[in-house]
């Protein structure tokens, strides 16, 4: 069945303290905004709707990041949540399917969960997504009569009764698209609040003969992020479940609850994480890899048999091929290292291409900017830079070239050439000795003038 998401993510978030729209704040090196847009994407949604209000903008830039054509619709006044899925009506004109209302500060719902909202309404107009609480507080009630759900109850409008069902409401609501603004079209806002609630659909759609029922999940996909202490519970949580599933996959984590991961890690079976791994977004870490203690990667490809740390950087860009050993403190950018090619110890290899087998030696730095443009290494195979050779970039070593240590590499090298660049060393006799005793002498004169 064709399926729409309407995504509520226009509120500010005063909880959070901050000027950056609360959907926007980060859980996994993505948006909360973005980790709702990703729940259900087995169902292959055929429209995205975001409605936005405060930091529009922003919301709409970020949406349209992940999935440009996602469609933004902006909730100007902030009038309760039935108001806010109205304002989608007009980006799902003609759409005929069913409808399914997401929040863009709840992170975690499954696909799973969705895929069985989706089944339930074979059976049922309307389906409500609900959760058995440990701790029922201040949640909204659903109130059941065998699989029929009858209505759904504030809890400051609850009596003792109601107050003590434990089956909680998660707001996300699924029906057929047209029913749906029908019925939040009927809702009213004669409450306390003076706002419209998604909630009070299912009174009207019971009076108009229509079946409604809940289909329950486990409470923590239903977390709602409304305050920072809430954002660094939620991070806790998506990294706890992403270590797990890594593990069951057959990857190998020394200290799990050191290493970070992002929404979108990938990481091969019998791959090896030593403690204290940052994976910042945009990385894949394929079978056999290795990436020692201290690392941060970031839009990088790590192949198979590769070595990477401890303490090394790979930046976007770098592509490290089959066994490439990338050692401690170096950092790699926009490169890519050919296989079995080493760069052990205190290097910054960027805007390069390395070719299999090339041995580069410790403290070599492709000088690569110039201030306003960046420029390309080209380093062929089984070379060998010598130890603080500095390539000032655009430059090329053809195979099987060397450099001198020390050297400063301003021209290309031929294959199989070696490349000496720093001046003639010029010994002074006994000089050494005579200016540490002309300084000595002069600092004790100061000492003792002082």
């Amino acid at each position: 069945m064709a399926t729409a998401f309407i995504i509520l993510a226009a509120g500010k978030g005063t909880r959070m303290q901050s000027d950056l729209p609360k959907v926007l704040h980060p859980i996994g090196g993505a948006p909360l905004l973005v980790h709702a847009m990703k729940s259900g994407a087995a169902l292959d949604p055929d429209h995205m709707v975001v409605v936005a209000g405060h930091g529009a903008e922003q919301v709409e830039a970020a949406a349209k990041d992940w999935n440009p054509e996602a469609q933004v619709v902006v909730q100007s006044e902030q009038l309760g949540t039935a108001h806010a899925v109205a304002q989608a009506a007009p980006a799902l004109a003609g759409f005929n399917g069913d409808a399914i209302v997401l929040y863009g500060d709840t992170p975690f719902i499954s696909d799973a969960t969705l895929a069985a909202m989706s089944a339930a309404r074979l059976t049922h107009d309307i389906v409500v997504l609900g959760f058995e609480a440990a701790d029922p507080g201040r949640y909204g009630r659903l109130v059941m009569d065998g699989t029929t759900l009858t209505k759904i109850v504030e809890f400051k409008d609850a009596d003792d009764a109601t107050r003590a069902i434990t089956l909680c409401n998660s707001g996300v609501v699924c029906a057929d698209v047209g029913t749906l603004f029908d019925l939040v079209a009927s809702v009213g806002n004669d409450n306390a609040a003076g706002e419209y609630y998604l909630t009070d659909i299912i009174e009207i759609a019971r009076t108009r003969g229509l079946s409604a029922t809940a289909v329950t999940c486990d409470e923590a996909e239903t977390l709602g992020i409304n305050s920072r202490a809430e954002l660094a519970a939620a991070e806790a949580l998506f990294q706890a479940n992403a270590r797990v599933r890594l593990i069951d996959d057959g990857v190998t984590m020394l200290a799990p609850d050191t290493v970070f991961l992002s929404h979108d890690t990938v990481i091969g079976r019998d791959a090896v994480i030593e403690p204290n791994v940052v994976f910042a977004p945009g990385v894949t870490v394929e079978t056999g890899a290795t990436i020692r203690a201290f690392s941060h990667l970031e839009g990088c490809h790590v192949s198979r048999g590769a070595v990477v740390g401890p303490y090394a950087r790979l930046r976007p860009g770098a592509e490290l091929a089959e066994h490439v050993k990338i050692g401690n403190f170096v950092e790699v950018k926009n490169a890519q290292i050919a296989e079995g090619a080493k760069v052990n110890h205190l290097s910054y290899i960027g805007d390069a291409t390395i070719g299999a087998g090339t041995n580069v030696g410790a403290g070599v730095i492709t000088c690569n900017y110039d201030g306003v443009f960046k420029h390309q290494t080209t380093i062929g195979e089984n070379v060998f830079v010598g130890s603080n050779t500095m390539l000032v970039a655009p430059v090329m070593l053809g195979d099987d070239a060397m450099t001198a240590s020390g050297s400063v590499i301003t021209r290309d090298v031929p294959a199989g050439d070696l490349a000496v660049a720093r001046a003639r060393q010029e010994n002074k006799a006994g000089l050494a000795r005579r200016m540490f005793e002309k300084l000595k002498k002069l600092k004790a004169s100061k000492a003792k003038g002082s």
